[in-house]
């Protein structure tokens, strides 16, 4: 038998030493017991110096001793049935899929100090059970690991949450009315400012500004696209920006004109957005602290309790430190900081600094985000052959390839993890190349470098996830046919390239890692809503459909593991949460049916009931009771 026990020590050691937490494992006979001990610690920044090093090893050795000491305790109430301490909680009577290495079930778990210490079957839980137990009898409902987004952005869809929020509406009328009730509601806002609309709603994804013109044109107007790659404003906003016909487009980006006089229409493309952006009102550090709590809230109420913010700036950065430095970050957090293309290498000493300074009990400012392209649908996506409906036109990436590697190179050596939006082809092989060339000049580490979206692909570059390691980071929920597939990405590839549209199934085959996230607020932050895309490739309440490329079905089991251990893996937390496993973090959810008994196409009806954080309740349905 083994257990495992894993520590983090997040506070300073050693006189004028800085706190630093080194990765350290030892597998130990236990005295008297047939079992194994393994005491892991994470390493969050290197190198160390001398100094830490030794200040380090004389700190290893005496937790080595403590542990030893305690573990003969621990492992006694694990195997005996002798007077152990009861435990916190127990949840019985359940169907639990512990996402182990061997994909086991259980019946129950118990948790003490927000640790598992019991998983298994009911007639092993007697032990634990004590006058103050939180007893829970789940009636066959199902338990997994808490769900991990490995690519999310709950500070801006917070804020946006707070604003003029176009989010899940479908029509013109809709977009129009909610922006005429929003200006009605907050008359004294010096701008309209919000977001969420999709894309497919307009003609050519680009609405006009006249449309804003006719319900607010006193004040300026500025709303970004649900994918965050594009915005509409008003005329009174492009001429506070001194937007005119004569504009140049930006390095990056672009302003749509009016085919025939070269007037700006109002859409504004990728980097061209920020011609406009920059006049908004500052936002306050407390918006930050709101925008994350509403994101926080709504992650831990689909089962969240790990996530990898895609992209922050040092407000971001603050708001989450405020949070944890108050015992509120109610999910782990690894935060992706924002790479600008244009400073290239320069500003690696300052991401070091802010490495630095962001690491706290539940944050890690350890990732870095780079936007290698844009989007399909506003054609900013860098593709290997030209767009049908634009000849001539492979879009533009972000960097050049050089560039491209020279950055990724130098982020790797210094010991970051690199997460690059990639949705092209071009784009997607660019990324790869990049991280060959880190390869080739540092040789290969443990980086976990993933890229998310990867929608286009060319099938030569499926197999290189496997071959460098890196991780495919699939937001699942965008493979089916829907308007973004149907009306603006088909016509613009034809049918041979679009086969190559979200090739989950095949890079799974490859044998690489696969991690799932939202993008959310682009689209929905539910985890099961995502699983059943995956597994069906039709929308959510199409039932009886084709589906939409069926040699990339996937199976629920691979889906789990994409928003569970392999969530972890993405973060460096593996060993610590992920999986249902005695001595992990009891970061767990209950959900109301089990996922393996049902329809494919009702998965989506699947509700979180309750979320455990390190054994805290973080969020519960307020019609699941829990026992005495």
């Amino acid at each position: 038998m083994s257990r495992e026990w894993i520590g983090r020590r997040r506070k300073d050691v050693c006189q004028n030493t800085k706190s630093k937490t080194r990765q350290r494992s030892w597998i130990l006979p236990t005295f008297g017991i047939d079992a194994k001990l393994t005491i892991k610690t994470t390493i969050f920044l290197s190198p160390f110096t001398p100094r830490e090093r030794l200040c380090m090893d004389r700190t290893n050795r005496w937790c080595l001793l403590l542990v030893i000491a305690f573990s003969n305790l621990w492992l006694h109430c694990s195997t005996n049935q002798g007077n152990c301490p009861p435990a916190d909680w127990v949840l019985r009577n359940g169907a639990i899929y512990t996402m182990d290495a061997a994909r086991t079930w259980a019946e129950a778990v118990a948790i003490d100090e927000g640790r598992l210490v019991y998983v298994g079957a009911e007639d092993g839980l007697k032990r634990w059970l004590g006058a103050h137990t939180k007893l829970v009898d789940l009636q066959d409902k199902m338990v997994l690991p808490g769900f991990q987004d490995s690519h999310v952005h709950p500070v801006s869809g917070g804020i946006e949450l707070g604003e003029c929020n176009l989010n899940g509406l479908t029509t013109q009328e809709q977009i129009l009315d909610a922006i005429r009730r929003y200006a009605e509601q907050n008359p004294n806002a010096p701008w309209i400012r919000g977001g969420g609309w999709d894309l497919p709603i307009f003609p050519n994804a680009n609405p006009h500004k006249s449309l804003l013109d006719q319900i607010v044109p006193d004040r300026p107007v500025f709303l970004s696209a649900a994918d965050g790659h594009s915005a509409w404003a008003n005329s009174r906003a492009l001429q506070i920006a001194g937007i005119t016909k004569d504009t140049p487009n930006t390095p990056n980006g672009r302003i749509e004109r009016d085919p025939k006089t070269g007037e700006p229409t109002g859409t504004l493309r990728e980097d061209a957005t920020e011609l406009v952006s920059k006049y908004l009102p500052e936002y306050t550090p407390e918006d930050y602290v709101k925008g994350l709590r509403r994101g926080l809230e709504m992650a831990n109420r689909f089962g969240i309790t790990s996530l990898q913010e895609a992209s922050a700036d040092e407000k971001y950065l603050e708001a989450y430190a405020e949070l944890d430095r108050r015992g509120e970050l109610t999910a782990r957090v690894v935060t992706a900081m924002y790479v600008d293309p244009a400073q290239g290498v320069a500003q690696i000493p300052r991401l070091k600094e802010l490495r630095q300074k962001y690491q706290g009990t539940r944050l890690r400012a350890n990732a870095v985000k780079i936007f290698a392209d844009g989007v399909i649908e506003a054609r900013t996506a860098a593709v290997l052959e030209p767009y049908l409906d634009k000849p001539g036109d492979l879009g533009k990436p972000n960097l050049e390839p050089q560039a491209f590697n020279e950055l990724v190179t130098a982020l790797d050596r210094e010991g970051f993890q690199v997460h690059v939006h990639a949705i092209g082809d071009r784009a997607i092989r660019m990324a790869l190349d990049a991280f060959q060339s880190a390869v080739s000049a540092n040789g290969r580490r443990d980086s976990r470098h993933h890229l998310a979206h990867i929608e286009l692909f060319d099938p030569q570059d499926i197999p290189r996830f496997r071959q460098l390691g890196v991780i495919a980071n699939f937001q699942s929920l965008w493979a089916y046919a829907d308007s973004y597939i149907t009306d603006l990405t088909e016509p613009a590839l034809g049918p041979a390239r679009s086969r190559w549209l979200y090739p989950i199934a095949s890079v799974l085959k490859t044998g690489a890692v696969m991690a799932c996230g939202s993008d959310w607020s682009v689209s929905s932050m539910n985890p099961i809503d995502a699983m059943q895309v995956a597994v069906t490739r039709r929308g959510l309440e199409d039932s009886t459909g084709a589906a939409w490329i069926p040699q990339e079905l996937v199976e629920l089991p691979a889906m789990l593991a994409g928003y569970t251990i392999n969530g972890a893996y993405v973060n460096f937390e593996e060993q610590e949460t992920g999986s249902i496993e005695v001595g992990k973090a009891a970061d767990l959810i209950v959900l109301d049916r089990n996922l393996f008994e049902i329809p494919a196409h009702t998965i989506h009806r699947a509700k979180v009931l309750l979320t455990l954080l390190e054994g805290r309740e973080v969020y519960r349905d307020s019609a699941f009771e829990i026992g005495r």
